[in-house]
C-alpha cells in the first residue's frame, strides 16, 4: 500500500506524457498534410499619405522569390525568409509573417511614415521624421513636402538608414584616425630623443693634454680644433634635425586638426538637418502655411549654413526664409506683412520678400 500511491501517480504522468506525445505527432501530421490555401496581405495605413508598397506589389516579390506559399504544406513555409525579403527595403519599418487557421498564410507589413521627400544635390529619397532615410520606391505616389535646391544632407545620396547612426559611426572613424595620427607621433619623438642624446653626447666630449706621452702644445691644439669642428657640425646636425622633427610634429598636428574640423562640420550638418526636420513639421503641423508653402529650397552657403527658401502658393514671388532659427518668429511677421501689406500692395506687387533680418522685411520688385 506504501507503494501504490506513488505508482498510480507514475503512471497517470506517464499517460500524460504519451497523450501529449501523440497529440504533439498527430497536429504534426495534420499540419503536413494542411497546405496553404491562400495569402492575405494587410499594408497598415498603407492610403494615410498614399502608398509606399502595395499588397500586389508584395504579391510579385514572393513569387519572384520562389519561396513557397499556396500550395505548399503549411510545415514548409519559410516565413522568416518571407519576412527577411520583406524587410529588406528600407520603407519597411516592421513586418509580420504567420499562418492562421485554416492554412491562410498572412503577411502584415508597416511602411515607413516620411515626412519630407529630399531631391536635392544627387539625393532622391524619403526621411521620417526621426531621421530615418530610404530610398523612394518604383511606382511610389506619396503626397509630402518636397525639398529641393543645392542642400548637401550629412549622408552620401545611396544611403539607407537611421542618419545619427551614420554620424555617429563617421564620428568614430574620424576618432580613430585622430587616435592613429596621435600613435604616429611615438617614433617622431623617439628619433628627437635620439638626437638629443646623440648631440648631448658629443656636447660633453672633452680633452686632456697628453703629458705622459709627450703630447705637443701644437698637437693638442689640432686635436682641440678638430674636436671643436666635430661639436660645431654635430651642433648643424642636431639643428636640422629638430626643425625636421618639428616639421613633421606639426603636419601631424594639422592633420588632427583638419579632422577635428571635419568632425564639428559633421555635427552642425547633422544639426542642421534636424533643423530642417523639424521646419518640415512646423509647416505641416499649420493648417495655412501647409496650403500656402507649394516648394522648400534648401541650400548650403559658402560657411556651410542651412537656408532656405520658400515658394508660396498666393504669388509670384520667392521668400527668402534664411537659417532655421527663430522659426515661429518669422512665420508670425510673414503673416503680419500678408494682411497689412500684401493685401493691399497687391500679391504681384513683388518679385522677392526677404524676412532673414530682425523687425524687417524686404522687398525687391
Amino acid at each position: 500500500m506504501r507503494y501504490l500511491k506513488p505508482a498510480i501517480l507514475g503512471a497517470l504522468w506517464l499517460g500524460v506524457l504519451v497523450y501529449v506525445v501523440w497529440a504533439g505527432a498527430s497536429a504534426h501530421r495534420v499540419r503536413r498534410a494542411q497546405q496553404i490555401r491562400a495569402l492575405e496581405i494587410e499594408v497598415v495605413d498603407s492610403t494615410s499619405q498614399g502608398y509606399l508598397v502595395t499588397g500586389p506589389q508584395v504579391r510579385r516579390w514572393i513569387s519572384q522569390s520562389g519561396i513557397g506559399t499556396v500550395g505548399t504544406a503549411v510545415d514548409e513555409v519559410d516565413l522568416t525568409a518571407i519576412e527577411r525579403l520583406i524587410a529588406r527595403n528600407g520603407f519597411v519599418e516592421r513586418v509580420s509573417a504567420y499562418i492562421a487557421d485554416p492554412g491562410v498564410l498572412r503577411v502584415k507589413i508597416l511602411p515607413r511614415e516620411p515626412l519630407l521627400r529630399l531631391l536635392t544635390d544627387g539625393m532622391n529619397g524619403y526621411v521620417t521624421s526621426k531621421g530615418y532615410v530610404f530610398a523612394a520606391p518604383r511606382a511610389s505616389s506619396l503626397y509630402v513636402p518636397v525639398v529641393t535646391g543645392s542642400y548637401r544632407p550629412p549622408f552620401p545620396p545611396d544611403y539607407v538608414g537611421d542618419v545619427r547612426a551614420h554620424v555617429d559611426e563617421r564620428l568614430r572613424q574620424i576618432d580613430e584616425r585622430i587616435a592613429e595620427l596621435e600613435r604616429s607621433k611615438v617614433p617622431v619623438y623617439r628619433r628627437e630623443q635620439m638626437y638629443e642624446q646623440e648631440y648631448q653626447a658629443i656636447r660633453r666630449q672633452y680633452l686632456k693634454r697628453r703629458w705622459w706621452r709627450g703630447e705637443s702644445a701644437e698637437a693638442f691644439d689640432r686635436r682641440v680644433g678638430t674636436l671643436l669642428e666635430k661639436k660645431a657640425q654635430a651642433r648643424r646636425t642636431w639643428r636640422y634635425r629638430t626643425r625636421v622633427i618639428r616639421a613633421e610634429l606639426e603636419r601631424i598636428d594639422n592633420e588632427q586638426q583638419a579632422e577635428r574640423r571635419k568632425q564639428k562640420k559633421l555635427e552642425k550638418s547633422y544639426e542642421d538637418f534636424m533643423k530642417l526636420l523639424t521646419f518640415v513639421e512646423t509647416v505641416e503641423d499649420d493648417d495655412f502655411w501647409r496650403s500656402e508653402v507649394v516648394q522648400i529650397t534648401a541650400y548650403t552657403t559658402p560657411s556651410g549654413a542651412l537656408e532656405v527658401e520658400l515658394t508660396p502658393r498666393s504669388g509670384q514671388y520667392t521668400i527668402l526664409f534664411g537659417r532655421l532659427e527663430e522659426v515661429e518668429r518669422k512665420f508670425d511677421k510673414l503673416l503680419r506683412f500678408y494682411r497689412n501689406g500684401l493685401s493691399t500692395l497687391g500679391w504681384d506687387a513683388y518679385r522677392t520678400i526677404d524676412i532673414r533680418y530682425d523687425n524687417q522685411v524686404v522687398c525687391k520688385k
